[in-house]
Formats: C-alpha cells, sequence, structure tokens
C-alpha cells in the first residue's frame, strides 16, 4: 500500500465522517460508508485525474455516491416529532421499535489536534437539522449539503452526483423549500456558548437533585420533549415538568449524570440509583436558545449508549 496516497487522503476522514452522518443520519452507518469509500478510493487511485478535480471533491464524489447506494428503498432515519402527532405529557409510552432512528454523533468522533485540517461546521449537524434532513429525498439531501454546507459550486455537485446543473438547482431550491418550511436552519439561533455552558450546568445541578421548580426555571416556553424508540413527544414548559415529576416518583430522587457532547450540543448520560451503584438511564441531548432550554431529545437506545461509550453503571464513589 503506498504510504504516500494514503497521506493525501487520510486528513479528510473527518469531515468525510461528518458528511455521511449527514446523509445517513447514523454513525455507524457513517463510519461503515466511510470505510467503503477509503476502500474504493485505494482501488481508484491510478484512476484519479488531479486536472478534472481536487482530491478533495474527488473523495466527496466517492463518499457522496456510496451513501445513495446505502440509502437504496430512501430509507430514512426521523424523530417522533417528525413522523406522528404530538402526545400528552403523561400518556402511556408507545414504542416504536419497527422505526430506525435517527442517532446522535458523538463530538469526539470530529475532534482534531490539527488546525490544518478543515474546520467542521458544527451548527449543520444539530440534531433538529439533521432530522430536518430526513424529510428529503436521498438526492435531495446530498444537493443541499454539497451546496448550503459544504459550498461546493452547483457545477462541482453535479459532478460529483452525476447530474445537470439545472437538476442539481431544481433539487436546491426544492430541498431549501422543505427545510425552510420545517425552521430547521443551518444558522438557527442559540445562546452563545458560555451562557449555554452556564444553563446546563444548572440543569444538571436541579436534574441530579430531582429538583422540578429548578429545571421549570430553565426551560423555554415551548419546549420540546422527545424520546426515541418511544414515539411519544410532546411541547410546553407544563407539560416537561409534569412530565419529570413522574419520572422523579418512579424512579426516585437520587441521581447522577455525566456531561457528553454531541452534534455540536451540550447533553448529558442520566444514572439513576439502583442498588449499590448507579444504572444507566438515558442519554439527553439540549439545545440552549436565548430564552432557555427549548429541545430535549432523550435516547434510550442501547447502540447509542455504546457509541458514546458510557458505562453500564456508576459506583457510589
Amino acid at each position: 500500500m503506498s504510504v504516500a496516497f494514503d497521506e493525501l487522503i487520510e486528513p479528510y476522514r473527518r469531515e468525510l465522517t461528518a458528511h455521511c452522518y449527514r446523509m445517513l443520519g447514523s454513525i455507524h452507518d457513517a463510519e461503515d460508508v466511510v470505510q467503503e469509500t477509503y476502500l474504493r478510493a485505494w482501488r481508484a487511485r491510478d484512476a484519479y485525474d488531479a486536472s478534472r478535480a481536487s482530491l478533495r471533491t474527488w473523495m466527496y464524489r466517492i463518499a457522496t455516491n456510496a451513501c445513495l447506494t446505502a440509502r437504496a428503498g430512501d430509507a430514512r432515519r426521523p424523530m417522533p416529532s417528525g413522523l406522528v402527532a404530538a402526545a400528552e405529557p403523561l400518556a402511556p409510552f408507545v414504542p416504536g421499535q419497527e422505526v430506525t432512528w435517527l442517532q446522535p454523533l458523538p463530538d469526539a468522533l470530529l475532534n482534531s489536534d490539527d488546525p490544518a485540517r478543515t474546520v467542521i461546521d458544527r451548527s449543520s449537524l444539530r440534531l433538529a437539522f439533521v432530522a430536518a434532513l430526513q424529510h428529503l429525498s436521498a438526492r435531495q439531501r446530498a444537493v443541499l449539503i454539497l451546496r448550503d454546507v459544504l459550498d461546493f459550486s452547483a457545477a462541482e455537485t453535479a459532478a460529483i452526483i452525476d447530474a445537470t446543473v439545472i437538476s442539481v438547482n431544481s433539487a436546491l431550491r426544492r430541498a431549501r423549500a422543505t427545510m425552510g418550511a420545517s425552521g430547521a436552519l443551518i444558522d438557527g439561533e442559540v445562546a452563545p456558548d458560555a451562557e449555554q455552558r452556564a444553563v446546563v450546568e444548572r440543569y444538571l445541578e436541579a436534574f441530579a437533585a430531582a429538583d422540578v421548580d429548578g429545571l421549570k426555571r430553565l426551560l423555554a416556553e415551548d419546549v420540546l420533549m422527545e424520546m426515541p424508540p418511544m414515539l411519544n413527544w410532546f411541547t410546553g414548559r407544563a407539560g416537561y415538568t409534569a412530565f419529570m415529576e413522574w419520572v422523579f416518583t418512579v424512579n426516585g430522587d437520587d441521581w447522577r449524570t455525566v456531561p457528553v457532547a454531541a452534534n455540536g450540543q451540550p447533553g448529558f448520560a442520566a444514572y439513576v440509583r439502583d442498588g449499590d451503584g448507579y444504572r444507566l438511564h438515558t442519554l439527553q441531548i439540549l439545545d440552549v436558545g436565548r430564552d432557555g432550554i427549548t429541545r430535549n431529545s432523550v435516547f434510550l437506545d442501547q447502540a447509542v449508549f455504546t457509541a458514546f461509550g458510557l458505562a453500564p453503571r456508576l459506583t457510589t464513589a
């Protein structure tokens, strides 16, 4: 194997992982496709023509088409709020086990200490944005990401997906209209980082203490909670606090939290007292706006727990 060729294409791995995640909505699928992309690139290395496309564009062509192949049948990964109508906060849980859900992306997979590597736009990885992408066809999704997230030209995008510039521009108009209607914009309003950290720290303190009033003070009025693989989701500060009162009544008031970062957003793993230790309960990813927490995406999926390397139990120490 040529060490020189490997060194040329390796710097694109993290940004290609982010690209494939946006396309597929699954970190496991994204990593598999990136692996396939590098294998295809290695096999086709002698066919690469630098006069026709940059190496980065060539790698994106391979990765995008691998994603489109992987999405045969146009399977999508929704979140409950994009799939079914809202439920009452205390309605019985309705499992959606037959649905293939969107998965969160650990920030650690994209971190790099090399300042020369491409900076990844974390705002385009936010859960609400990636969930909205799931409502596009696979080709519309590819066009929107290549044009609006990665800033490829219409001609470059057409070459990447084997289309005409006219069809790319048409697909982009339709995709932008769909995304605009969803309200999930790349540059959607979020609180400054310092404000987010302060709100999340207070939220974790209140959660660990089962302090419902403390949680309530940190919520936006129209806060949304969803809990895949359950179909249940609801909005509103009153419903959120009623649900949390039920959670603490059923599970007790002794909790531990472990901060995590996913999709460029803050979050935490929640552990509930279980015997002489604490059992992993949920992974929760938060959206923090200027008026407080606007969304809590709660995951109860072992595959997600594994992707984040979460310990199944914590000791009392």
